[in-house]
Formats: C-alpha cells, structure tokens, sequence
C-alpha cells in the first residue's frame, strides 16, 4: 500500500526502502504539513496513569539519571521540575483511534514488522540521553521543538561506545555528535537500528511521535519457534537399546546412548510452513499487558444479521496478518474458506470492512470465521 510521495519528502516507497531502510538516516522536512498534537500533554500524562500503562519518565537532576515506571498517579507529576525530565507512553496506537491511523500511513512497511507508536512530552531539556536503538524509528515532530544529534556509525567502530555506570537506562558517555538537526511540528527523522542519537526538548510541550518497528533477536526467535515445535510436531518412536552392552562404569552415559538419541533427535524437521505458521502466531500474539473488553454478546444468527449492515473493524489492540491463504488474528489461526479470503485478506490490510466489501453470499461464512473472534472483543461492529 503505496503512501504520499509527501511523507517521504518526495521520495517513493521503493526508493526509500531501496536507499535508506535499515541503511542511514533521512530528514524529512514537513514530512506531514499542519501535523498537529492528536492529544494533549494533561491526556498523555492521563493515559499513562491507567493501570495497564506502559509509561515511564525518565529525568536528570544533578547529574544523575532516574528512570520511573507506570502507571502513575497526579501526585507523581506535582513533583516533577519545570525541566529536564521526559514522559513516554507507549502503545498508544492500541489506545487512540487517530494514532492508529498516524500509523496507517507508514503502511508501506510490512504489518509484520511494526511494533508500535510511542508519545514522549518534554519541557525544556527533556530527553532520555544519548542511545542506540537496535530498531528502525520514524521521530516525527508534534507540537515544540527538539533538537536531534546523530553519531556516525564508524566512529564506534574506532571508538567504542561506553555507558554511564550506575544509570537505570544505557546512556552513551562518550557520545560524539556528528550531525545535528532541529525538529518542527511536521518534521520527520528516520534512523535505521544502531545509528547512536540524543534527542532534547527546546521548548516547552515538546511532543515527539516515535513510530517503532519490530525487530526480534534471534535468540528470541530461536526459543519461541523452540516451543512453537514442541507444540506442533509429534515424533514416533522410542528409545530402544537391543545390542546393549555391558559397561565398567554404570553411571556413565555410553557414547553408544549419545548417537542413537542424536539420530533420534535428527528427526526433528521443518519447512516454510511450519515457519510461516509460527510467525503468524508469534507475531501477532498480544503483549502481555493487554487485555481485550468484552462486547455485547451476540447469538451466531444476530451476529450475522449485524455484519450485513455493518463496518466491521479490529479493535485498536488486535494484530492480524496473513500468509498465502492462512490468516491469524492475535496468536489464533483462523479458519476460513476459499471464497471469503479477498475479504480477510483486506481486512488485515486496511483493519476494516464496509458492508459494501463483502458480498451477500458470503456473510455467512464471513460470519463463520469471525463470530468467535467478536465474542472474544477482537474486532467490533460499527
């Protein structure tokens, strides 16, 4: 899904992906002309005092670091000073209808690969030091002004990068800028992972929209898709030793015993669609914290007649991705036929459905797959 040549500063999709993913940084200037703040600073200081916030503020004061973490409550933030300290609220995109949509726009990116959208507010002097992230960002500029320096890579490859001892966060002590920008309200900055930045407020309600991509280690990966297996493969057999011999020692484990449970374990296989299924799974499985409201209940037959009139949409917190003609929706596989696949397939795509997208013959089977997933307070009806 292509996107204004705009947002990229007049560059194309292709173009960029080409020259600048995951390669070096963009300045886009005006990147979304008249962007303006979807909430206030008072609202995100709202949002991060619920319970299932995940918030921090991070502040300096004489010349120590501190970092605090969610929910918090007013008396927290009637202690703050005037400045030197940053709120940041993540998932905001899972909580705002219009952060989801800020997000839409950067659609030109895989769904698979994009974590989530995170606001920070800063007086003058806000920031959270000089770090490295290990994902793609997009900063862009919402109401104020931040001041973003930038390290080019190769001089941590003569100089590498060292921390501040004792810091709750890692803080780069020995930060050598080398590029140096002022962001206003509708500029945006692109960095690709491990591009070493500092960002700080130059004026009061600073806003910043950082839109984050997701970016699994390979240990992670290697783990879940671990149990991925354990659950979904079953392996015949059993061990069995007829030609046992005697041994001198009984409590050592015969090199004999070693080979035949590794050619046992040699059976342990998979293929592209083991790989595809788990990623579906892994990738859309909801983060711990959240958890979904559930709807008003509708029989299977109510439910059908509603989806032949209404939109249907995800709900702010649901992922759904899809490969070939297998779809998943927040960890679950989901059972569809042939005949409705275009229809799911937009509906991961663009999050909703008009009436007008499905055809009248397909409701029921439409309503087949997604009853379950509206009773469990994954998609809604508008």
């Amino acid at each position: 899904m292509l996107k204004p040549l705009s947002l990229l500063g007049g560059i194309s999709p292709a173009q960029f992906l080409a020259e600048y993913w995951h390669k070096k940084p963009l300045l886009i200037k005006q990147a979304l002309p008249n962007f303006g703040d979807m909430l206030t600073p008072n609202e995100l200081a709202g949002l991060a005092c619920e319970d299932d916030a995940q918030a921090r503020i991070v502040s300096q004061k004489n010349g120590q670091w501190q970092l605090q973490h969610g929910p918090f409550d007013d008396r927290t933030f009637a202690k703050l000073p005037k400045t030197d300290w940053t709120l940041l609220v993540q998932g905001v995109n899972q909580l705002l209808p219009e952060a989801a949509d800020l997000l839409a726009q950067f659609s030109f990116i895989p769904h698979a690969r994009l974590d989530d959208l995170m606001v920070s507010y800063a007086p003058i002097g806000g920031g959270v030091g000089a770090h490295v992230d290990s994902y793609d960002v997009f900063l862009l500029q919402g109401s104020g002004k931040r001041n973003w320096k930038i390290q080019n890579p190769n001089i941590a490859i003569c100089k590498p990068l060292s921390m501040v001892e004792n810091a709750p966060l890692k803080i780069i002590s020995n930060f050598e800028a080398t590029d140096e920008w002022t962001l206003e309200a509708g500029d945006m900055l692109y960095l690709p992972p491990h591009i070493a930045h500092w960002g700080v407020a130059e004026t009061d309600d600073c806003m910043t929209y950082s839109i984050g991509f997701r970016a699994p280690k390979t240990q992670e990966l290697a783990h879940e898709f671990l149990g991925y297996l354990q659950d979904n493969l079953q392996l015949n057999g059993q061990y069995a030793d007829p030609d046992l011999q005697p041994q001198t020692h009984p409590a050592e484990i015969s090199a004999a015993m070693v080979k035949k449970v590794q050619s046992m374990l040699q059976k342990i296989s998979w293929d592209d669609s083991h790989v595809a299924d788990f990623l579906g799974k892994y990738l859309t499985e909801p983060k711990l914290h959240i958890v979904f409201d559930a709807p008003k209940k509708l029989s299977f037959d109510a439910f059908l007649k509603r989806i032949s009139t209404a939109a249907i949409l995800l709900d702010l917190k649901s992922q759904m991705l899809f490969f070939k003609a297998h779809f998943y929706l927040n960890g679950e596989r989901l059972i569809a036929t042939t005949n409705i696949e275009p229809v799911l397939k937009k509906l991961a795509d663009t999050r909703q459905l008009s009436s007008a997208d499905c055809k009248p013959q397909t409701f029921n089977d439409l309503a087949t797959t997604l009853h379950g997933a509206y009773l469990a307070g994954y998609i809604t009806l508008e």
